[in-house]
């Protein structure tokens, strides 16, 4: 498995984009909110996409140019038509729109409709965040998951996502929810796939038949488990709602998906900002989340664990160690990329 240092891994990934076509400034953002995925442990949302993505852009399912176009504008709602441009430039867009109308009327809604896959959501709701503000974001995706007591894929994984500012003693911020409404991200079963792992934990997947497996092909072609049965349904109609729905998006039946490329993805985004000093003081709301975060963390541990930890903890821990020691990219991923890299005739750095 090769190990690649951090800001070699970003160049490659940055000249791999440059030679699909992607304007220099896209190219930077695309495969420097990727990697901080990876950095972050979230490999499932890191540079093995780029294979995906740059499928897509050679096919002409994604445009490497389009920037998108604002449909209306009415006090502090905003729709937004991403054109199929690429999911990270869209959602660049939006955040900084989300951000402007927050400034001016106290929060925004920010809704995009004919988008892409923007990678993990933690990265925009976090570029929110750090203007003073609360940061939500919620996409719908491709059909994997079956409603509640069905067998058919009917919805995507549609995850939600909570940044608060930083604040605290390492900058960052002290509760950071990125999570599907399914048991785990799809591309955890896709990963375990294209790496010809054999077996996935209990619980992440379904057959085509609706059965819980451990099996990854019959995973692969099968099911995603929605998370916590029939609650997680519903809270994936609910970001199905603030997505496709309000954002006069495709519906999940119209959908494509990151892992084909003979349609269009067309999924939707929302983005909501709350400006905090509308409420009180940022130093003060910082206080009171800091505070909170004690409270929970001074929790005496269950059997088996040794703390308590916030949304996000893990993660911060992980990318401190991931910067000092390069990140671990699994050999079925490498190919994906060093076959991209053979198309567009990029040099593939020495690992």
């Amino acid at each position: 498995m090769p190990v690649v240092p951090h800001a070699q891994l970003e160049a490659f990934s940055q000249q791999l984009l440059l030679a699909a076509g992607v304007p220099a400034e896209n190219a930077e953002l695309t495969a420097r909110m990727l990697l901080a995925a990876n950095l972050r442990g979230i490999d499932s949302h890191g540079v093995h996409l780029l294979s995906y993505y740059l499928k897509q852009i050679e096919a002409g399912t994604v445009h490497p140019t389009h920037e998108g176009r604002v449909v209306s504008e009415s006090g502090a709602c905003l729709s937004y038509d991403g054109e199929n441009a690429l999911g990270q430039v869209i959602a660049r867009n939006c955040c900084d729109h989300a951000v402007r109308l927050a400034k001016e009327h106290g929060l925004s809604i920010v809704t995009a409709r004919e988008a892409n896959h923007f990678g993990a959501c933690f990265w925009w709701a976090r570029e929110i965040a750090r203007h003073g503000m609360l940061g939500f974001v919620f996409c719908n995706a491709s059909t994997l998951v079956s409603p509640w007591q069905g067998k058919q894929p009917k919805y995507g994984t549609n995850p939600i996502c909570l940044a608060v500012p930083p604040c605290g003693d390492d900058g960052q911020e002290p509760f950071l929810l990125d999570m599907a409404t399914t048991t785990v991200a799809a591309n955890k079963i896709f990963k375990a796939f294209i790496n010809q792992q054999p077996e996935i934990p209990l619980g992440w997947a379904m057959d085509k038949e609706g059965v819980p497996t451990t099996d990854t092909v019959a995973a692969y072609n099968g099911l995603v488990s929605p998370l916590g049965g029939y609650k997680g349904y519903g809270l994936a109609m609910m970001v199905e709602i603030l997505c496709s729905v309000l954002g006069g998006g495709a519906l999940p039946n119209d959908l494509g998906g990151i892992r084909f490329v003979t349609k269009p993805v067309r999924v939707s985004h929302c983005y909501i900002a709350v400006d905090i000093t509308r409420f009180m003081p940022l130093e003060e709301f910082n206080t009171r989340m800091l505070a909170l975060t004690a409270i929970m963390k001074a929790t005496a541990p269950a059997f088996g664990f040794t703390e308590v930890l916030m949304a996000g903890d893990p993660e911060k821990r992980l990318e401190a160690q991931r910067l000092a020691s390069g990140i671990d990219i699994p050999e079925g991923n490498w190919k994906d990329l060093t076959d991209g890299a053979a198309r567009l005739g990029v040099s593939v750095p020495v690992v």
